[in-house]
């Protein structure tokens, strides 16, 4: 409360009258693999007075509305009922590794919080869960949440998050060793997070993996934390979502390409795996993926596949990604 009485401004009235600072002004020291082009970004960090706070909330985003997501996931941020935390969003660096770096740079909390600007946060407790995890057990260095098929999804929308792995999560009943840890909604240690060189800025993609390669690197345990859900939904339409696997496609053409020691696997389930196999081995194995995907009923999964490596096929022959 304010003095006299009156509420303070709610989280999205104080995004409404936001002041912006350029991102590019930001220094990033800590930084391990730096991209040194300037960020064509902005700023925006809503904190409140005084010093240390337990949880920076950084949000990377593209426009600050994302289709309207974006005012909604603040409004669910807003009724969360932990409060020791503050909000940066970095709006219009095409690179998130940069743009989380950016918001890592301001932030004043023990631990980061990276939440993707479509999500949704169904649970005022999610940020309470998070944090009493980390604060219980030390050895856990990120922890992520399940991402579950929420149920105003399309039908659409509800056949892709089964059909296409990754894209959602058998939720956990226990604090389980996982791969599935992920940039959407994912708690860190921002100390261990600074010491290990913060995110990649140089690859378009493949962060989440390199970072969770990083943490364990470091003697920190990747987790899924139970109770902790949110909802991350594809696109709602065919074109919309071949468009984005064409891009993904692209962009790991270009990492293979100038980056292939930050190739990494990505499992679609939780537990050991392999991290690293031989660039001919995976093209080998893509034929199988193929009929996999016909001979198990998913279509739309064999459409998007084949749509990765359309996209993969023309970076690597006629290079457009830049560095």
């Amino acid at each position: 409360m304010r003095a006299g009485g009156s509420a303070a401004p709610s989280l999205e009235t104080r995004f409404r009258s936001a002041a912006w600072r350029p991102a590019a002004e930001i220094d990033r020291p800590f930084v391990r693999h730096l991209n040194r082009q300037p960020s064509p970004g902005a700023v925006w960090q809503d904190s409140p007075p005084g010093g240390r706070l337990t949880l920076s909330v950084v949000i990377p985003t593209s426009d600050a509305y994302r289709g309207g997501s974006f005012p909604k996931l603040l409004v669910q941020i807003g009724c969360q009922d932990f409060r020791d935390f503050e909000l940066i969003a970095v709006r219009g660096d095409p690179r998130q590794g940069r743009a989380i770096n950016i918001g890592a740079a301001l932030a004043r909390g023990e631990y980061l919080l990276t939440i993707d600007d479509d999500i949704s946060l169904p649970d005022p407790e999610t940020f309470r869960k998070l944090v009493a995890v980390m604060q219980s057990h030390p050895d856990i260095g990120m922890a992520g949440g399940n991402n579950l098929i929420p149920a105003d999804a399309s039908p659409f929308q509800r056949r892709l998050m089964r059909e296409i792995p990754r894209w959602s999560s058998e939720p956990v009943s226990e604090i389980t060793e996982s791969d599935r840890a992920e940039h959407g909604c994912l708690i860190m240690r921002a100390a261990v997070f600074k010491a290990v060189g913060g995110e990649n800025e140089l690859i378009p993609r493949g962060l989440d993996p390199y970072l969770r390669e990083a943490f364990r690197e470091a003697g920190k345990r990747v987790v899924v934390v139970p109770g902790v859900i949110y909802h991350h939904l594809p696109p709602d339409s065919l074109r919309t979502l071949l468009r984005q696997f064409l891009r993904n496609g692209r962009q790991a053409a270009f990492a293979n390409r100038h980056y292939p020691q930050w190739v990494i696997e990505t499992p679609s389930s939780h537990g050991p795996f392999r991290p690293r196999v031989p660039f001919p081995m995976r093209a080998l194995r893509f034929p199988l993926r193929l009929a996999s995907a016909l001979l198990t009923g998913r279509p739309i999964w064999f459409l998007c596949e084949l749509t990765y490596a359309l996209g993969f096929a023309q970076e690597w022959v006629l290079p457009r990604e830049q560095a």
